[in-house]
């Protein structure tokens, strides 16, 4: 009898995990739309012909920067 209790508990939507996403779909459009541009403003950074880290510093700067813009424009 515990046995089938137990299994029917962990059937229910409330327990199971896969029901409740890791991130909402609004935070991953607006991480991955500020990782993209990161990731531009990094390569054309590259580009102009200054060292890597300072592509990398624009690049991480730009994507941070973008994040609470990005969340204001989706909402």
């Amino acid at each position: 009898m515990t046995a089938t209790r137990n299994s029917q508990r962990a059937a229910t939507p409330s327990s199971d995990p896969a029901a409740h996403p890791f991130l909402p779909l609004h935070t991953s459009v607006v991480l991955l739309t500020a990782l993209i541009i990161g990731l531009t403003i990094g390569t054309l950074t590259v580009f102009t012909g200054v060292t890597v880290a300072a592509a990398v510093i624009a690049g991480l700067t730009s994507a941070g920067a973008s994040v609470p813009i990005l969340r204001n424009l989706i909402h």
